[in-house]
């Protein structure tokens, strides 16, 4: 079967995407990059282990977009929040940038912020092959 794209996931479809990201204005340049590349979203922003588990449990996400490095808390911390959840939820990370001997967390992408605008092209893929046909 080939694989639905975003439109045709259902009329009216909105997907529910977390952003754990410290940074207000990033998390906004995020949402406005996935509304503007055509998906119908509804933000929630987290930036703490204690509100990351709190959205994952009262807002149900069907995506997680994370930032690698957050003050007190990582992104490899909201991943390991996100698995235990639900191990097929998936999780995306952005970051600014990546030290040339650090070697990125295991997720289901990453893209740099410098990147927005591949980023809803990546999660219209992660949810429709989510959802089933």
């Amino acid at each position: 079967m080939a694989a639905r794209s975003v439109q045709e996931a259902g009329p009216g479809t909105t997907w529910r995407v977390l952003l754990v990201e410290d940074s207000a204005d990033d998390a906004e340049l995020t949402e406005y990059a996935l509304r503007k590349g055509g998906l119908r979203v509804e933000c929630r922003r987290a930036y703490t282990a204690a509100a990351v588990e709190q959205a994952l449990r009262e807002f149900a996400p069907q995506v997680v977009v994370s930032d690698v490095n957050l003050p007190g808390f990582s992104g490899t911390e909201a991943l390991a929040a996100a698995r235990a959840h639900d191990p097929a939820l998936p999780f995306v990370f952005l970051t600014g940038g990546m030290a040339p001997h650090e070697t990125p967390p295991d997720a289901d992408g990453l893209l740099l912020k410098d990147d927005l605008d591949a980023l809803p092209a990546l999660l219209g893929r992660l949810l429709t092959s989510a959802q089933p046909l």
